[in-house]
């Protein structure tokens, strides 16, 4: 019987995982020396690297709850692996759900052991995320180019431009957020937990214009990210 926590999964999914992070360490080490070989402000570059490690803390949370709960059917090595080389969470879990309810797994609480369908949901997950490796380095200086045209000639278009592309990139994703406002109040949780990660993330707005807070700009994001997360856990139970 196929087993998704095999030992040899483990050691492969480890074996990239560990290339990926001694990878991240050469290249911060790189940046480091040739930072200090320019004469830049070491502090800040500390400063830099702090802001960022706290940054990356919140995703690193949602990513973890997103490897538990694929792992309650494809196993801990892969969701492991997907998710920590790409740590889209927006993308694998509908990827992996979609591929199982096409192939009529309903229950996905239940492991799966079944090599068909574990290759196929692998395949999905991979060749839905592959185009965006080739678009990059084939239209980013075109697109970059572009933008800073718009930018160049009127700043507040470019402004305008920027944010309606990051708008649009969310809504992409709010499907998953109005998805099941029919079936009841507890379809509603993904809703309340988003307006209330829009009210600390105002919250923080406010605390850094009205109260000259400014070093919180580096942080208002991971702050409701987990205080959404945070308020998803409390209300959840009570609802459902």
């Amino acid at each position: 019987m196929f087993d998704p926590n095999s030992t040899f999964l483990f050691i492969l999914a480890g074996l990239v995982i560990v290339f990926v992070i001694a990878q991240s360490v050469f290249f911060l080490v790189r940046a480091w020396r040739r930072g200090r070989t320019l004469g830049m402000d070491m502090k800040q570059i500390k400063k830099t690297i702090l802001s960022t490690a706290v940054f990356t803390f919140a995703p690193a949370v949602s990513i973890l709850l997103g490897v538990i709960t694929l792992s309650k059917f494809l196993g801990l090595p892969l969701p492991w692996l997907r998710l920590s080389v790409i740590g889209a969470i927006t993308y694998e879990l509908p990827a992996a759900t979609t591929t199982a309810n096409a192939l009529g797994i309903t229950a996905l609480s239940e492991t799966i052991t079944d090599p068909q369908v574990y290759t196929a949901i692998a395949w999905v997950m991979t060749l839905g995320i592959f185009p965006g490796l080739i678009w990059v380095p084939l239209f980013i200086r075109k697109i970059q180019g572009g933008l800073m045209k718009i930018k160049n000639k009127d700043s507040k278009w470019g402004d305008i431009l920027m944010t309606a592309l990051f708008l649009g990139m969310i809504s992409a994703f709010l499907g998953m957020v109005f998805a099941d406002i029919r079936s009841g109040l507890a379809g509603w949780i993904p809703i309340f937990v988003l307006l209330f990660s829009a009210f600390v993330m105002g919250v923080c707005g406010l605390l850094v214009k009205k109260c000259g807070m400014k070093w919180l700009e580096n942080y208002a994001l991971p702050i409701s990210m987990l205080c959404a997360m945070a308020f998803a856990a409390v209300i959840t139970p009570l609802i459902v």
